[in-house]
């Protein structure tokens, strides 16, 4: 069995901070634990945008607190974000997710998992671990 806690995960390399400043993920479980995915908490900060176009992996997203919006953009269509809202990308769309009047909190697993320290590439992916 694992056991972290959320705060000592913060105090490692497990929390991430986009170099853009618009969110942290803080990576509760990676790859190396062999769960075949990876479980993050991520706070999206109030009033950002991020592109996000997940190429390679499949993400489940679950709002803890705060508020936001997720627009696709294939379609342009704008989805309202709240606690208690799940969205799902299991479609590996491309999408902008905007921080609303206060930090969005979210649950997200991630498939294949994450190793760690991947932040998003110029074109909203993180790669592929080789």
């Amino acid at each position: 069995m694992i056991v972290r806690t959320l705060e000592e995960c913060r105090k490692t390399e497990r929390r991430v901070l986009a170099e853009n400043g618009n969110w942290e993920s803080v990576r509760l479980s990676l790859a190396d634990d062999n769960m075949g995915f990876s479980f993050h908490i991520t706070t999206i900060y109030a009033g950002t945008e991020t592109h996000i176009w997940y190429k390679n992996h499949l993400e489940t997203v679950y709002c803890i607190s705060g508020n936001g919006e997720v627009e696709t953009l294939k379609d342009g269509k704008v989805y309202k974000i709240e606690p208690g809202t799940v969205y799902i990308l299991d479609q590996n769309d491309e999408h902008l997710l905007r921080g609303g009047s206060e930090d969005m909190v979210l649950a997200c697993a991630f498939n294949p998992p994450l190793h760690g320290t991947e932040v998003h590439r110029e074109d909203g992916s993180y790669a592929l671990a080789e």
